[in-house]
C-alpha cells in the first residue's frame, strides 16, 4: 500500500542520505559478489558483509552519521535478492544508480511495528529513524500487522511511503462468468466481450513538449544546472504518463476482477518479446529502430503489470492461455489461415465469412481456453488433440 510522503525540507535532505548510504552498501556488496570467479574463495556472505560493515562506520564518520538500520537492511535485501536469483526466480542484482534508483526499506525487529500514526481524515505520520515523524497523505485504511515499509522518491522528486501489506483479494460475481483478454499494441486490452480498452498516454501538447525537452537536454552541458532542471522537468513528464498507466491498470484489473470468474489471458513472454534487435558489431541486427519503437509501445501498453494485478486481485482464478495462432483463428468455425486477418483491426474468415474486430476475435478464443496445435486443429486446455476442427460458441 503506497501513500504520498510529505516531508520537510530539512527531513529531505536527511532522507536522500539515507538513499545515497542505501545505495553505496548494495553497491559495495555487489562489487564483492562481482569479483567472484571460478576457484576463487566464496564471496562474503550477510554475516561477513555485516561484521565489514561495522568497521567501516568506525572508520567513515559520514557513514556513521547515517541510520545503521537502513545500512543493514540494504544488505539484507542484497543477500535475499542473490538467494532469489541462485533460486532461478529473478534476475541478477545490478548496480544502483544515483538519481533512478532513491529509496530504502525499514523493518521491524523482534516483531516489533514500526509507529505510524493519524493525525486527521487525511493526514497521517510515519516514523523513520534519524529523521522522526514525517507525514504522509491518509488516503486509504492501513491494517495493524504493517511491520516493514519502503520509503523511496521517483524522478519526479515525489516521496512515497509504501507499506508492506497483502490487501484481501477481490471477490467475484460467483456465476461463473468467463472472460479472455487479448493484449496488444494498438488496444491495450480487448475483452471477449467486445470491450476495447487503451492505456491513456500523453496528450499530443505533453508529447510535443517532451520531444523539445530532451532535444534540449541532448545539448545540455553535463554537470550544469540547466541539465539538471531539464531532466527534473523530463521526470515529471515521465511520471505523469506512468501515474496514468497504473491507475488504468488498478481500475481495469479491479473491475474485471468483480465482474468475472474466470480471466484468461495470453501467456506471453514478455522479456524474450521486448528483447533488443542491435545485434553485435560482426553481426549487427536489422530494423533496430522499428524493434525499439515496438519495444517501448509493449511497455507502454503495461501488459505484464496488468496480468499481475489481476493475479493478485483474482487470487486462482487467471488462467494462462497458449496464444499460438489465437489472432488468425476463427471463433466462429475454428478455420486458420494468415489471410483472416485482413488488418490491424478487421478479422474476415476466409471459409465462412465471419466478421469482426480482430483483437475481439482473438480475445475470444482466449476466452474459449483453446490452443492451437501446428497442424491448425483447435485443443481444449490440457485434454487430448482433435485432429478436425471443431466449432466454438459465439457467444460467451
Amino acid at each position: 500500500m503506497r501513500f504520498r510522503l510529505v516531508p520537510t525540507s530539512v527531513q529531505e535532505a536527511v532522507l536522500l542520505e539515507h538513499c545515497a548510504h542505501a545505495r553505496f552498501v548494495w553497491n559495495l556488496a555487489c562489487e564483492q559478489h562481482q569479483h567472484w570467479r571460478l576457484g576463487r574463495a566464496s564471496a562474503p556472505g550477510y554475516n561477513e558483509q555485516s561484521r565489514q560493515l561495522t568497521e567501516a562506520r568506525r572508520e567513515f564518520g559520514w557513514l556513521a552519521t547515517g541510520s545503521q538500520t537502513v545500512q543493514q537492511q540494504a544488505l539484507r535485501d542484497f543477500a535475499q535478492a542473490m538467494s532469489n536469483f541462485f533460486a532461478g526466480t529473478h534476475r541478477r542484482p545490478t548496480w544502483r544508480k544515483a538519481g533512478v534508483h532513491e529509496g530504502f526499506r525499514i523493518v521491524g525487529r523482534r516483531g516489533r511495528q514500526w509507529d505510524v500514526r493519524r493525525l486527521s481524515r487525511k493526514t497521517g505520520e510515519v516514523w523513520i529513524p534519524k529523521v522522526g515523524w514525517v507525514r504522509f497523505r491518509w488516503s486509504r485504511q492501513i491494517p495493524g500487522e504493517v511491520k516493514s515499509f519502503r520509503v523511496n522518491r521517483d524522478r519526479a522528486g515525489r516521496w512515497h511511503v509504501a507499506f508492506a501489506v497483502i490487501p484481501p483479494p477481490v471477490e467475484g460475481p460467483g456465476g461463473g462468468e468467463v472472460v479472455g483478454v487479448d493484449r496488444g499494441v494498438a488496444v491495450s486490452a480487448a475483452l471477449s466481450s467486445g470491450e476495447l480498452l487503451s492505456v491513456p498516454g500523453l496528450p499530443v501538447g505533453e508529447a510535443e513538449r517532451l520531444r523539445r525537452l530532451r532535444r534540449r537536454l541532448a545539448r545540455a552541458q553535463r554537470g550544469s544546472i540547466r541539465r539538471a532542471r531539464l531532466k527534473a522537468s523530463i521526470g515529471r513528464l515521465m511520471a505523469r504518463q506512468s501515474d496514468r498507466r497504473r491507475d488504468w491498470v488498478e481500475k481495469v484489473s479491479t473491475d474485471l476482477a468483480r465482474r468475472f470468474d474466470l480471466i484468461r489471458v495470453e501467456d506471453l513472454k514478455i522479456t524474450n518479446m521486448v528483447r533488443s534487435a542491435r545485434g553485435t558489431i560482426a553481426a549487427p541486427g536489422t530494423n533496430v529502430r522499428a524493434k525499439a519503437g515496438l519495444n517501448r509501445s509493449i511497455h507502454a501498453a503495461g501488459w505484464g503489470r496488468l496480468v499481475r494485478r489481476l493475479e493478485d486481485k483474482a487470487v486462482g482464478r487467471v488462467e494462462r492461455i497458449d496464444p499460438a495462432f489465437t489472432s488468425q483463428t476463427c471463433h466462429a468455425c475454428g478455420h486458420r489461415a494468415a489471410d483472416n486477418r485482413k488488418s490491424q483491426a478487421v478479422f474476415r474468415c476466409r471459409a465462412c465469412g465471419h466478421t469482426d474486430n480482430a483483437d475481439v476475435n482473438a480475445a475470444k478464443n482466449i476466452a474459449a481456453g483453446r490452443a492451437v496445435t501446428a497442424r491448425g486443429a483447435l485443443q481444449p486446455s490440457g485434454g487430448a488433440v482433435n485432429r478436425e476442427p471443431q466449432p466454438v460458441l459465439t457467444s460467451i
